[in-house]
């Protein structure tokens, strides 16, 4: 193998560590109690011990020593107590993150956008469906049909100068003065989705990553991860921000104008109410195409740094479409003699119509996915290439199953008898009903994993025998490890679940559409007249689902709150986001912000900077989450600045998870051009570590970066250096095996100016 030259000018040479999901301290880091901030803020920061503040100058005695250093980014994900209602927008991360997972595409650029493009138009249904589940709760139940029903309003006094009845006919009890009143609900919730990703969007997006001009071999690359504006997506976020919020205030002002001019196309009603409801109507078809086309104009800009911002589209078709809402509130608040509030507003062939466009979406994506696949197949990626789609799929299952648990909790919340409401619309009840046959779907599942699991015990329980072969064995000790390993293979039992449950969820969410619209009635009324097995299975799946939707939006609200006030949860969420927005906001404006936006450039900044001023060369060791951060900052060095970098990983996600489920960035080839640009990598890994895992690189590559699997535990029984038992530690203290210190040492070595170690 190559020879590489020592370490730099003077002799610098720096070690970078990187921590994982979940965070932890720079003390701990650099497991010294005095540390300094090098450089960056309370957000994210570079720390360095006090004694080696000054070492790149040599004023402290270490010259020629390797001077460790921790980059901190946990702040970014689970600092703030506000980010834990992040949890809220869960189904728009979901679908942002299917926007990464297409497979591995050579030569298919348009068929490369066309998926992009189905899934920023299942993104764009997720804001719809949400606004429209806001206005059903806000217009639907409490102004139209509460207020409008005497013994609801009487139940709720703060209903009451919305009903005709208890105020005497005042002023706000007319039905379009109630609906343009309650409007203002949604379109609160709309400006402050905008603003919190506004706000975010400065905070991380804006952040500039170094600028480089592309390689000319970044084709061979086999990633994007290194192209010069992979991590700067500002004019994509504000044109989606611009799109989503339009189409969010479109939403509120169809629902409220669909009802006045229904009542206005009555016959013989006033003329001019009438055409002013039909010129709305057709305004806010165009003010749809409009949103819909800037969706699907312009996807991202990776091959260059993209400063410039749409600054007209951005700030007039928000502005627009909130104009169009407000003539929308003074056209439903027109006085109109006779108009009385009964039933429910037509809110089916809404839920109908979006339940619809998403089924179709996804199975064109699958299609798409599959044909993007074929066409450069990958055998580890997950699904065969339709992870993608399975995931969308989820994200609408995700966002039904919260439209509806709202619906169905504030039904039942102001319908005290459960008679003098019309209820929410039936598709929402339907949906309801095919929650309990989906779980009974996932404890089969289950069990079937819990089986297979409960086999690989057993042979596990053979290998640790093996492992530890000169140790008197116990009985107790051997289950526990093989346990803990049998356990640890569940991850990769992943892809089976999500598609399991994707198509189920595709196949039950067909056919609840096809029998709300076929019967227009709730599971337990169509089965009225059946068999009375069939109407007690009704029954029981409608109430039980009812209730299970319920208290699970309940409790998802609960532990939002919980981690707002409870820091400890609060962190535990955050790991949540540490593994969802590492990946840049490219299908959904409102999803959590990408915190590799801010990561990525400040190590990228960090290592070429550092490199560049000292000549010397540097180790960047990640853990997990860190890791993956620390590839995608190779990626953004030049090569002149990937030669000067060994890579030490450890517990890393970066094939087990992201290499199968999202190959088109992490497959083999992209994972084999980083080996062969950085000076070297070495992965470790246990086989009780349910997260990280080896790389497997093919061909000689593999051996000579994962290191064979470390023992875990470091001792079997009571030894003289283990006297007390050793733990099983899984994904946690890596630093604590010696084989960590013999391949760092390694790697360490070839920053030494005076040791020529071989690659």
């Amino acid at each position: 193998m190559e020879r590489v030259s020592s370490g730099g000018r003077d002799g610098s040479a720096l070690e970078l560590l990187v921590h994982g999901v979940g965070g932890t301290t720079p003390e701990k880091m650099l497991d010294d109690p005095r540390t300094v901030r090098i450089t960056g803020d309370h957000t994210a920061a570079v720390f360095r011990r006090a004694e080696d503040a000054g070492a790149d100058t040599g004023h402290d005695g270490r010259r020629g020593e390797p001077v460790p250093e921790a980059y901190v980014w946990c702040n970014l994900t689970s600092g703030n107590a506000t980010r834990a209602l992040w949890l809220l927008l869960l189904p728009f991360m979901v679908v942002n993150l299917a926007h990464w997972m297409r497979p591995t595409a050579r030569g298919r650029t348009r068929t490369v956008r066309l998926y992009g493009l189905l899934v920023r138009l299942t993104a764009l249904t997720l804001t719809v469906l949400l606004v429209a589940a806001v206005c059903e709760v806000a217009l639907d139940l409490a102004a139209w049909q509460c207020a409008g029903t005497r013994a609801c309003a009487n139940r709720h006094s703060w209903l009451g100068f919305l009903s005709p009845t208890v105020s005497d006919g005042g002023w706000w009890s007319r039905p379009g003065r109630r609906l343009a009143l309650a409007a203002l609900l949604p379109t609160v919730l709309i400006c402050l989705l905008w603003y919190l990703s506004h706000r975010t969007w400065n905070a991380y997006e804006s952040q500039q990553p170094m600028t480089h001009p592309s390689e000319a071999d970044e084709d061979t690359a086999r990633t994007a991860l290194g192209r010069p504006g992979f991590w700067y997506g500002r004019r994509l976020v504000a044109r989606l921000r611009a799109a989503h919020t339009a189409a969010a205030l479109l939403t509120v002002a169809a629902a409220v104008g669909s009802a006045a001019a229904r009542f206005d196309r009555r016959p013989g009603g006033p003329a001019l109410l009438d055409t002013l409801g039909r010129l709305l109507i057709v305004a806010l078809a165009g003010g749809a195409v409009v949103v819909v086309w800037v969706v699907c104009r312009r996807g991202r800009s990776e091959h260059r740094l993209d400063r410039d911002l749409d600054e007209h589209l951005v700030r007039r078709l928000p502005l627009a479409a909130l104009g169009l809402l407000a003539l929308t509130l003074l056209y439903a608040g027109w006085e109109r003699p006779g108009w009385e509030s009964t039933g429910r507003l037509p809110g089916d062939a809404t839920f109908g119509a979006i339940a619809l466009v998403q089924g179709l979406i996804v199975i064109v994506l699958a299609v798409v996915a599959h044909l993007l696949h074929r066409t450069h197949p990958d055998p580890r990626a997950a699904m065969r290439g339709l992870g993608g789609p399975a995931v969308a799929m989820l994200a609408c299952a995700l966002g039904g199953v919260m439209s509806g648990g709202v619906s169905q909790r504030v039904a039942d919340w102001l319908d005290g008898t459960g008679t003098s409401l019309t209820g929410p619309p039936v598709l929402l009840t339907w949906q309801a009903s095919v929650i309990p046959p989906l779980l009974v779907v996932l404890l089969v599942l289950c069990g079937w994993l819990g089986r297979r699991t409960w086999r690989l015990r057993r042979d596990e329980l053979a290998a640790v025998t093996a492992d530890y072969p000169d140790e008197p064995k116990d009985r107790a000790r051997t289950r526990s490890i093989a346990t803990t390993r049998a356990l640890a293979t569940l991850t990769d039992r992943a892809p089976l679940i999500v598609a399991v449950t994707s198509a189920t969820t595709l196949l039950l969410g067909a056919a609840a559409l096809v029998g709300a619209l076929d019967t227009g009635k709730t599971p337990s009324d169509a089965a009225r007249t059946s068999y009375a097995f069939v109407q007690g299975a009704a029954d029981t799946a409608q109430a039980l689902g009812s209730w299970l939707i319920g208290v699970g939006f309940i409790l998802f609200v609960t532990w939002g709150r919980r981690a707002y006030k409870d820091p400890s949860a609060r962190r535990t969420i955050g790991i949540l986001w540490d593994v969802g927005t590492f990946w840049p906001r490219a299908a959904h404006p409102f999803a959590p912000p990408c915190y590799a936006e801010r990561a990525v450039p400040d190590l990228t900044w960090r290592m070429a900077t550092w490199t560049r001023a000292t000549g010397g060369r540097l180790v960047i060791s990640g853990h997990s989450q860190g890791s993956v951060l620390a590839a995608a900052a190779a990626w953004q060095l030049t090569p002149a600045d990937r030669r000067r970098v060994a890579l030490l990983t450890y517990g890393s996600p970066i094939e087990r998870l992201y290499g199968r489920w999202f190959p088109a960035h992490f497959g083999p080839a992209a994972l084999s051009a980083l080996h062969h640009d950085v000076a070297c990598w070495r992965n470790l890994y246990r086989l009780t570590d349910p997260i990280g895992g080896p790389v497997r690189l093919p061909g000689d590559c593999g051996p000579e970066v994962d290191h064979e699997p470390l023992k875990d535990p470091l001792a079997y029984g009571r030894t003289e250096r283990h006297p007390l038992p050793a733990p099983v530690l899984g994904h946690s203290d890596y630093q604590a095996d010696p084989a960590f210190a013999e391949e760092r040492g390694r790697l360490l070595a070839r920053l030494r100016p005076d040791v020529p170690a071989q690659r």
